[in-house]
């Protein structure tokens, strides 16, 4: 009898093994996300330093460096970089850096497929947390190599709708949600690694509509990686 308790157990725990070594691969900023551990993003929200907002007084995107700088140094500009992720079927002209076609498949904000054409692109690479939104929790006080490296992180980065990024502007979680609800936790959970990764603040109103959101999702992960918080010294800022 003990013999066959044991075997029993042994068996529960191979089969426990066997499924806990799945992982998912990210899609965009964050994407869909294996699920793990009791409100880690959530906690990592409730630690994020609160202070109001900053004038916008001075902010110009020059001041995060000129547009799609190539930071990682691979030869393709950072808006390419992330279409080539975030993009299915793509097609390139003059090499594998210039994305001419493809699919998003879907569209992480508003859950449609949309089919990126360059030239007449209805696809927009929407930083998560807003640049103008970062100048005023705490970029204007950086050394411009630590803003042209949060312009061009992939971890801030992700192809989009461009309706539903031009909609929603330099919002935060406060004011702009994506319309698809079932990325929200997703989306919500980017904001909070980057503005860690980065230093960045939140508003209290912002802080309270991230927790509301990620209540609801306690085994969301938390999203890192991405470049250095510093742009090499030869990329310059206004």
């Amino acid at each position: 009898m003990t013999r066959l308790k044991s075997a029993t157990v042994c068996a529960v725990v191979v089969l426990a093994a066997a499924t806990g070594c799945k992982s998912g691969q990210d899609k965009g900023a964050s994407g869909p996300e294996p699920k793990s551990g009791g409100g880690v993003v959530l906690t990592a929200a409730k630690a994020l330093p609160v202070k109001g907002r900053a004038p916008k007084t001075g902010y110009s995107r020059e001041r995060f460096g000129s547009a799609w700088a190539d930071t990682d140094s691979n030869s393709c500009d950072t808006r390419d970089d992330i279409l080539k992720r975030d993009l299915k079927d793509v097609k390139f002209t003059g090499g594998t850096c210039k994305v001419t076609y493809g699919l998003l498949d879907p569209d992480p904000y508003s859950g449609k497929d949309i089919t990126y054409r360059r030239g007449a692109s209805k696809v927009d690479i929407d930083h998560v947390v807003a640049l103008s939104d970062a100048w005023q929790k705490g970029a204007k006080y950086w050394d411009a190599n630590k803003r042209i490296a949060l312009a061009n992180d992939p971890l801030n980065l992700i192809a989009v709708d461009a309706s539903a990024n031009r909609g929603k502007g330099d919002g935060d979680a406060a004011t702009w949600l994506p319309p698809d609800k079932d990325y929200r936790c997703s989306y919500v959970a980017t904001q909070v690694a980057v503005k860690k990764k980065y230093g960045l603040w939140v508003t209290s109103g912002e802080q309270a509509a991230m927790e509301k959101v990620l209540t609801a999702c306690p085994n969301q992960k938390l999203p890192s990686g991405g470049n250095p918080t510093e742009a090499p010294a030869r990329f310059k800022a206004r």
